[in-house]
């Protein structure tokens, strides 16, 4: 506060020396800066009241606020409003009073440039003093960390600007790097373009940059790799930022410069989603979604929110999740109403209350067990919650006329080797085959592994490296299909919007990623060497593992949708009499702890289902690092 008083008294005195200095410098240019032409009385009568009118329009203004170290374009403008209306202020004042006598016309249109140019020339002498001559050093006293920004464009020069006017970051930025022949040589924010990224070896070394910050939001996953692939050989940290809908909401900040992630470098570009069409189906509806604390539940209900439904519902068996959850949607997004339950979707009779009392009128099922090889320990409980939970949901939607049902599945439905598998083929069987009969219509997301999720093989890996290894990958050639977890959640709402009912809809995932490759690019991420600084072993594919999963089967085919990131299998559900006896076998045999008559049972389900049985855990085997280079 102290502080604050000082600041606003020292502006106001440079604003009463500005005044005056405008108003004696007019008439030293009017009268050739000859003393003995200068009428000082007349002078000395308009000083009092120059003063007076113009201290108070530019503290109207406020024009005694503010950090001159941060001035923009925007107080400049702030500026030129004052002054003229401060200037005219002081014209009408002069007329009324003096009638103009002995007053030049030519002092009061001077008087106003000079004012001007002093204010503002004040300003910007200081922010070019501080970002330009003031030499930059930590809080400790130790040089500022040198960093170059990869693109000079919009991102760039945002980041820039706020390095630039932030000291607290400790960067000293020290130029641009740009591909577009036509900003070479060129400067931005008073930054330079050093040359392109084929020049990045000499200036990083020339200039002994510490840092590099790839500021390109709207570049493919190739791209990236491309810069990530040349820092790596320059030995030299680098960070990235948010993608492009970060920067078009204007929310870019040197703030939200982050790590490379592998999100980055999947070489595919990120979906975008038909905002509308989404907006169409949930907004001021009450929407209700099962796993709400998971990893793609929690998402979808972030994502959700930003489509103002009218009530959020939260259905969570686990409490801590949920309530992490709820809080978070609290703060941002307090308007919308939340509602936090907790529940297990195989309780009928607590669905059935849930469903009466909140009447929702959308559904997202993302709740379900997902670690394959603890399926395979206990498939009684993979049946219990992913089959007979799902049909206990899906019943008690159908039941109070649920407009829209969309269910979270899996690529591991596809041919399964596995319980968990088999029991989320088995519950889009069911999903399809309600639909026939129901007006609420049913949906299915089918995608593969989600980086980042719990329990996913990014968690897993970092922690590893993070105890100093080794990271344990099951098979070198195993590969996996892999999305990020805002995708997965983009492709379930934009999947609630599209069709009839009893589709299944697939997202285009690109190319299958080794996940030993996986591995090998995470270590290097972490400023680290594979097999040098982190080992990598192989440990045997575990019970119910494959090399490599699939998103359809061979009697489905894939029809394009108008989504061209999302096609929809063309598969005919089962006959449904049929499906619900042999379900009933099923989730009896369940409940009755018969584990083999629960796998013969999915078998009987899903004829594609074949079982891979792992008798014992492969020996930890060192591979060595030739074997996996691509």
């Amino acid at each position: 506060m102290l502080q604050s008083k000082k600041r606003f008294i020292f502006i106001l005195i440079i604003q009463f020396m500005v005044v005056l200095a405008s108003i004696g410098l007019a008439y030293a240019v009017r009268f050739d800066f000859n003393p003995t032409k200068i009428d000082w009385d007349r002078l000395a009568q308009l000083a009092p009241a120059v003063l007076v009118i113009k201290l108070s329009i530019f503290g109207c203004f406020g024009l005694f606020r503010g950090w001159w170290r941060y001035v923009s374009m925007a107080d400049l403008v702030q500026i030129v409003k004052a002054n003229i209306l401060a200037s005219l202020a002081f014209v009408l004042y002069v007329v009324l009073v003096y009638r103009m006598v002995s007053i030049p016309r030519s002092v009061l249109v001077l008087d106003g440039i000079f004012c001007f140019l002093l204010m503002g020339g004040l300003r910007f002498a200081t922010r070019a003093f501080r970002e330009n001559y003031l030499p930059m050093f930590t809080e400790e006293g130790v040089p500022a960390k040198k960093i170059l920004i990869v693109g000079a464009g919009d991102a760039g020069q945002m980041i820039a600007r706020e390095v630039r006017g932030n000291r607290r970051l400790e960067y000293d930025l020290v130029g641009f790097i740009d591909d577009d022949p036509k900003k070479q040589k060129t400067f931005f924010q008073g930054v330079k373009v050093l040359g392109t990224t084929e020049s990045l070896a000499k200036i990083v070394k020339r200039d002994d940059i510490d840092e590099i910050i790839i500021a390109i939001p709207s570049a493919t996953g190739n791209q990236i790799r491309a810069i990530v692939d040349r820092c790596l050989s320059l030995d030299v940290k680098f960070k990235t930022l948010p993608g492009v809908g970060a920067l078009i909401d204007g929310r870019v900040s040197i703030q939200q410069v982050r790590d490379v992630d592998l999100n980055d470098l999947l070489g595919r570009k990120p979906i975008s989603l038909d905002q509308a069409q989404i907006s169409n189906y949930i907004y001021g509806k009450r929407v209700l979604i099962t796993g709400a604390g998971g990893s793609i539940g929690s998402e979808i209900c972030r994502q959700v929110a930003n489509f103002n439904p009218s009530k959020l519902i939260l259905f969570e068996n686990a409490e801590t999740p949920l309530f992490l959850i709820e809080q978070e949607l609290s703060k941002t997004t307090p308007d919308i109403h939340i509602v936090p339950i907790i529940g297990d979707i195989r309780n009928p009779a607590r669905v059935e209350v849930i469903f009466d009392e909140q009447m929702p009128e959308v559904v997202f099922h993302a709740a379900a067990y997902k670690h394959v090889p603890m399926m395979e320990i206990n498939p009684a409980e993979a049946v219990n919650n992913n089959v007979r939970g799902t049909r206990i949901l899906a019943d008690a939607a159908a039941s109070v006329g649920v407009e829209t049902f969309v269910m979270v599945s899996t690529d591991k439905a596809v041919r399964p080797t596995n319980v968990m598998g088999a029991s989320k083929r088995t519950a889009e069987l069911y999903v399809q085959s309600l639909a026939k009969i129901s007006k609420t219509r049913f949906v299915t997301t089918r995608f593969g592994n989600v980086l980042g999720s719990n329990g996913s093989v990014i968690p897993t890996f970092k922690e590893q490296i993070k105890n100093g290894g080794p990271i344990t990958v099951t098979h070198p050639e195993v590969t996996r299909f892999f999305m990020t977890i805002p995708e997965a959640t983009q492709l379930v709402l934009q999947a609630g919007s599209m069709g009839q009912g009893g589709e299944i809809y697939l997202f285009d995932m690109g190319e299958p990623v080794k996940i030993a490759t996986l591995a090998e690019e995470l270590i290097r991420l972490s400023g680290l060497q594979p097999h040098e600084d982190i080992e990598i072993v192989y440990t045997g594919l575990r019970p119910g593992e494959k090399l490599y999963e699939e998103l359809l089967l061979d009697e489905e085919g894939a029809l394009p949708t108008h989504h061209e990131k999302i096609c929809v299998a063309s598969c005919a559900p089962s006959a449904r009499n049929e499906l619900i006896q042999k379900i009933d076998r099923l989730i009896l045999s369940a409940k009755e702890l018969d584990l083999e008559a629960v796998r013969t049972g999915l078998q009987d389900i899903v004829p594609e289902y074949q079982p891979v049985e792992h008798k014992q855990k492969a020996k930890i085997i060192p591979h060595p690092a030739t074997a996996i280079h691509q």
